[in-house]
């Protein structure tokens, strides 16, 4: 489990998405997440995996990876599907057992809410996977830019999203060799219940944070030691710059929200496959 979680981490190639400035795919990636809610029917689902197919298939990102990063939120998928079967009313009741019953508006919404949670991660995953951590720290610096008005500190912020981005993979891969380490002594996490799971953990937690708190320092003191003082008065050897291809994809994904809005709007397209 701990393997399959693909957060943070940079798949490098050489794409169209790649190429694209940092701040287009952190705009667009806003837009697409806010598109899922702006609809709810067939049609405007379908609109969006049209859209989110194109993009993976630009990326150049195996298809395997992308869907290796959903397995850790299976049973939140579950868990928001059997909740929204089960207790959302309303239209004629398909199945009734006991206390249970399962309406249509059950079914759809929990299908909805399950396509919406999983192209939620997997279109937030593609930005992370196209982006390096230093693009990324660029693209929310210049984007927040305007707060500096207000005395907000948008560079140390944006360094500190770009930190906890780049550590994520790290820290994991750190659990995982403590968790060998761990097995190869003996300790067992997989049985017993969820009580003496939860104590087998200790022995992985606590070198874990030691070796956090430990990583964290090490990083502080590099970066004291190179006069790092802040934002102020920095200057950056490549300045982020829009070219036409940026423009392009402005232009595409913007045609693309005006449809599902649309769609959303003015096309009452109910399907249902029973």
């Amino acid at each position: 489990m701990i393997r399959d979680i693909t957060i943070g981490q940079y798949y490098p190639a050489e794409s169209r998405i790649h190429r694209l400035d940092p701040r287009v795919k952190i705009v667009c990636t806003l837009v697409f997440l806010v598109s899922l809610f702006v609809q709810n029917n067939i049609l405007g689902y379908v609109v969006a995996t049209l859209f989110l197919g194109a993009v993976i298939r630009l990326s150049k990102v195996p298809l395997k990876y992308i869907l290796r990063g959903l397995k850790p939120i299976v049973i939140l998928l579950m868990f928001t599907v059997v909740m929204n079967l089960f207790l959302t009313r309303g239209g004629n009741t398909l199945v009734h057992f006991w206390i249970f019953t399962i309406t249509e508006n059950g079914l759809r919404t929990s299908v909805f809410m399950a396509v919406r949670l999983i192209y939620l991660v997997t279109g937030s995953s593609i930005m992370t996977f196209t982006t390096s951590p230093n693009g990324l720290t660029d693209g929310i610096e210049k984007l927040l830019h305007p707060l500096n008005r207000i005395n907000v500190p948008v560079h140390e912020v944006a360094m500190i999203m770009s930190i906890a981005l780049r550590f994520i993979p790290i820290l994991l891969e750190e659990t995982d060799k403590i968790m060998k380490a761990q097995q190869a002594r003996g300790a067992d996490f997989e049985s017993g219940n969820i009580i003496q799971r939860a104590k087998a953990m200790v022995p992985i937690l606590v070198p874990l944070f030691v070796s956090a708190f430990r990583r964290a320092s090490d990083l502080a003191m590099a970066m004291e030691a190179r006069c790092y003082h802040g934002g102020e008065g920095r200057t950056k050897m490549k300045p982020l710059k829009y070219k036409s291809r940026d423009r392009v994809a402005y232009l595409l994904t913007l045609v693309y929200f005006v449809v599902i809005v649309a769609v959303g709007r003015f096309v009452p397209f109910k399907l249902w496959i029973f």
